[in-house]
């Protein structure tokens, strides 16, 4: 435990008034003005006499015993939510006692309402409470608490530092941005009819064999079962029923621009989840891969419910990195993990000088799963169009955006001209524009 003692108000100012009381019997002595023994003497009598009572004092409070404290913090915290968080106080001194409390936050976390006082009864046990929220995600430490306390006399006062551990993680708030959406997505889904049901044909997925009928195509002839029962015998397909999606998620430096209170990671991770709540819903499989992050993460698709929350606890603490973005080579580690057809949402921010590498990976993407490069598009640059131009350094910014913005759609139409669809969305409506993208192909049953 550490501690710090501090002299009071009360204190400094009888220090202060007894040694300006000391001083003047020599001022006037300087000035040839004669005073009695007795006057000098009793301000350095009553300045030994304040030292030693602040002496004494300053020994009670060192002995004092500190308070017990008990942190109530919530396990998980949404980012940019405000949270309670409360403190239990109890103390063993004889005596009524009156402290002043501060919770050492660690850095990421906003907080309200500290510090604080609270007056306690010999024994009595109080709380306190404050306001937090979190500015980022990740996985969040408290280490210690600072309580101010008063000496008996209250010539000092003592800032003691508690050992107090807690721990909790940030999660992203994706059900804060997209609540409207996930209230209304059962009615939504039911309403426009995208629930995929099994229907019986050419579809990829092997379902039964039966006899060959009128109709059914010299592809489906399965030659081996109609050697054995010497009668034409037909395969019958049906669609997929737990069709695959994989997130492929740039975590690199172009994802750290700022767009109102979240990054555009941020964005992404938030529109990654809502999309994944919706296609879990529809009985597909989730998962993602990262790429120019610290760590690349992958975890495989699954579906069903449960795989949301594994989701969220396999990217809370993701953060973006100063590192560019390898398109090739996340391409090339997701060809070796994913060997089934999925559907392959590279979220990321394009660039023009993305064309040669990104065409090239996307290409050979291609040749196995259904590739969306879902690409983020900065809001100062609708702004930034849009503001109206009259003075020079305007005009440059303008010109200069105008430029930019072509070279990005240019790449954009080269992309979709090779077969490759692009969604170039603005970050917050990322999220909105994935799930529709996703339903009509759902609906059209070309996924």
């Amino acid at each position: 435990m550490k501690q710090a003692l501090k002299p009071s108000r009360p204190l400094l100012g009888w220090l202060g008034g007894l040694l300006l009381l000391t001083s003047v019997p020599g001022a006037l002595t300087a000035l040839d003005v004669s005073l009695p023994p007795a006057i000098s003497q009793a301000g350095w009598v009553f300045l030994l006499a304040l030292g030693l009572i602040g002496l004494f004092d300053a020994i009670q409070l060192l002995q004092l015993p500190s308070p017990q404290l008990q942190r109530h913090l919530p396990g998980s915290l949404a980012l940019g939510r405000w949270s309670e968080v409360r403190i239990d106080v109890q103390h063993d001194s004889p005596r009524k006692l009156t402290l002043s409390l501060f919770d050492h936050a660690p850095h990421g976390l906003e907080v309200e309402n500290l510090p604080q006082r609270i007056s306690l009864l010999a024994g009595e046990q109080g709380q306190l409470g404050y306001r937090l929220r979190p500015t980022s995600r990740g996985h969040f430490r408290f280490e210690q608490c600072e309580v101010e306390l008063p000496s008996p006399m209250g010539l000092w006062s003592a800032r003691r530092y508690l050992p107090l551990e807690s721990t909790t993680r940030v999660y992203p708030d994706f059900a804060r941005l997209y609540g409207g959406q996930l209230l209304a997505v059962d009615h939504w889904l039911s309403q426009i009819g995208v629930r995929q049901r099994q229907r019986r044909g050419l579809g990829l997925e092997f379902n039964q064999l039966r006899e060959f009928r009128e109709g059914d195509s010299l592809r489906q002839i399965d030659w081996k079962a109609t050697a054995r029962q010497r009668t034409p015998i037909a395969r019958e397909y049906q669609d997929e029923r737990d069709q695959q999606i994989i997130f492929l998620l740039d975590c690199g430096r172009r994802m750290r621009s700022q767009d109102g209170d979240l990054t555009h990671f941020d964005h992404a991770l938030n529109a990654c989840l809502l999309l994944s709540y919706v296609a879990l819903r529809q009985g597909d499989a989730v998962g993602i891969s990262t790429f120019a992050g610290e760590q690349n993460r992958y975890l495989a698709p699954v579906k069903g419910p449960g795989q949301l929350n594994v989701l969220l606890n396999s990217v809370y603490d993701l953060n973006s990195t100063q590192r560019p973005a390898d398109y090739s080579a996340a391409v090339r580690q997701l060809l070796a993990r994913q060997k089934r057809r999925a559907l392959v949402v590279i979220v990321t921010n394009l660039r023009d000088e993305d064309d040669d590498d990104l065409l090239s990976a996307v290409k050979q993407l291609g040749r196995q799963h259904r590739v969306l490069i879902a690409s983020l598009r900065e809001e100062v640059l609708d702004s930034l169009r849009q503001t109206s131009v009259q003075t020079y350094e305007q005009a440059l910014s303008y010109c200069g955006t105008v430029d930019f913005l072509n070279a990005r759609n240019s790449l954009h139409e080269r992309l979709t001209a090779s077969s490759v669809p692009v969604l170039d969305a603005r970050p917050g409506e990322l999220g909105a524009d994935l799930v529709t993208r996703y339903l009509s192909w759902k609906k059209a049953g070309t996924l």
